[in-house]
């Protein structure tokens, strides 16, 4: 029954004194495996921005530094999520019963957003029961 989901990533942060929301990606799934696929590879991506190799040939020498031992770590948090089965396995049954998956990590500046839901359950959400009353 719930086989197409929509996902989307969301990175928050606060500018001038307001948060503010920017999309990092949106993508209707055809699939349970694609929509697991799309959330791997954006929490990948975004992991490989905010903590790229020193070594890159496209950074110049000694232009990333360590962020502090109290500054929480999101790429790793991310790849962890990434590499764990029972996560998966997790996100996939929740996704499968219907239910919104919403998952959250976050360092000093910014907070990483990941949902994801079925398209019939939304569907289903938004249908009201129809109740007739007689006309007086």
């Amino acid at each position: 029954m719930h086989d197409e989901f929509l996902c989307h990533v969301t990175a928050y942060g606060i500018c001038g004194g307001q948060r503010v929301g920017v999309p990092l990606g949106t993508y209707r799934a055809p699939t349970l495996a694609l929509a697991l696929w799309w959330l791997r590879d954006r929490a990948s991506w975004i992991a490989e921005r905010l903590d790229p190799h020193p070594d890159a040939p496209h950074f110049p020498p000694q232009s990333i530094a360590p962020v502090a031992d109290h500054v929480p770590d999101v790429p790793s948090v991310l790849r962890a999520w990434c590499g764990d089965p029972e996560e998966q396995e997790w996100v996939a049954e929740e996704l499968l019963a219907g239910r919104l998956v919403h998952l959250v990590t976050s360092d000093d500046t910014t907070e990483y957003e990941f949902l994801a839901e079925s398209v019939d359950a939304v569907r289903m959400q938004r249908t009201a029961p129809f109740l007739a009353t007689p006309a007086a």
